[in-house]
């Protein structure tokens, strides 16, 4: 089985866990950190369990045939010029990414309006449409270092589904998730707002819909780290590494950075959606209840660490700020 291969199933479930990260210790005052009492979702896998299948087959489809827009074509090639530019040599590690040379995401107009996270209906189309300005603000950054941009489909259920990794969401959780098999996001809408078994809904923490559509925005960053090859190096990582805490240690990093990811974006529509400055408090503060709670596994990272990884996202606004493969351990306990 190759990398691509177990990395689908084990992102999948790994995903719904979903307990969120923000900037380490060695970037912002802890002086704002939250604990938060109760966890959101209960882990249900380790980060060493695998698939069976590859996700990168083109004959694999999910179950459940996503909802929103399909994936982009390739555009139509121009003619070759007498002298074609050089080759672009791409860096796909976990420290030196080519990612991190694309700066800062462009301020958009990305209007949220006034949708309800309790109505199925509003909540599916308020995703889909931010979805496309998250495309907006991710496509040309990366295209302008030379990483072939395709935007990510969409399965949105009202109660529950299944898909290419699994059921979303997973019994006893509340969590999307991103499945690289297929570069589809999953989510439950009624889990997301009103929780799942003793799992809380985002929508019971905070009401207002910019939690809720920060989360799909942390989603949307593991599908950045699908596509400039972060996901595969760090599965390719976790399979060296021989220890459970070890592994666990790399997938905190992985979360942390999506997290900081989703802090860039809200920061890039802060402006129209709008994010008011007391919703900007509400979000920095939703960061604080979330994350690895005692007697779960450490896979997300500490409700500290999430608070300030996503406030390092929204405050520094660059790529390279978010190189959670370069910080110390304390950065993302």
């Amino acid at each position: 089985m190759g990398v691509a291969g177990v990395l689908g199933l084990v992102f999948g479930s790994m995903a719904a866990l979903f307990v969120l990260v923000v900037v380490g210790a060695a970037f912002l005052d802890g002086s704002s950190d939250r604990d938060a009492s109760t966890p959101l979702a209960q882990p249900t896998s380790s980060p060493d369990d695998g698939p069976t299948r590859s996700w990168d087959d083109p004959t694999q489809r999910p179950d459940d045939e996503p909802t929103g827009r399909p994936t982009q074509d390739d555009e139509p090639a121009d003619e070759p010029d007498d002298d074609p530019p050089a080759q672009v040599t791409l860096d796909r590690s976990l420290k030196n990414n080519t990612l991190y040379r694309a700066g800062a995401l462009p301020r958009l107009n990305c209007r949220a309006g006034n949708a309800s996270v309790f109505s199925h209906s509003q909540l599916k189309a308020l995703i889909l449409k931010t979805s496309e300005c998250m495309d907006r603000a991710w496509e040309p950054v990366l295209r302008k270092q030379g990483i072939p941009f395709s935007p990510p489909r969409y399965a949105i259920a009202a109660r529950s589904g299944r898909g290419a990794c699994g059921d979303y969401p997973q019994p006893g959780s509340i969590v999307p998730y991103y499945c690289p098999r297929n570069s589809t996001i999953y989510a439950s809408t009624s889990a997301m707002a009103r929780g799942n078994g003793n799992s809380r809904g985002y929508g019971q923490i905070v009401s207002w819909h910019g939690g809720i559509i920060s989360m799909m925005a942390h989603e949307y960053g593991h599908h950045v780290q699908n596509l400039t090859g972060l996901l595969d190096s760090w599965w390719a990582r976790t399979l060296e590494t021989p220890n459970r805490n070890g592994k666990l240690a790399l997938s905190r990093r992985l979360e942390l950075q999506a997290t900081c990811f989703a802090g860039m974006w809200m920061r890039s529509v802060a402006t129209s959606y709008p994010v008011s400055t007391g919703n900007r408090q509400r979000l920095f503060w939703f960061y604080g209840q979330v994350g690895d709670h005692p007697g779960y596994p450490r896979d997300h990272g500490s409700p500290a660490n999430n608070h300030r990884w996503f406030r390092q996202g929204w405050e520094k606004n660059h790529a390279y700020q978010c190189n959670t493969w370069a910080v110390p351990a304390s950065a993302t306990s």
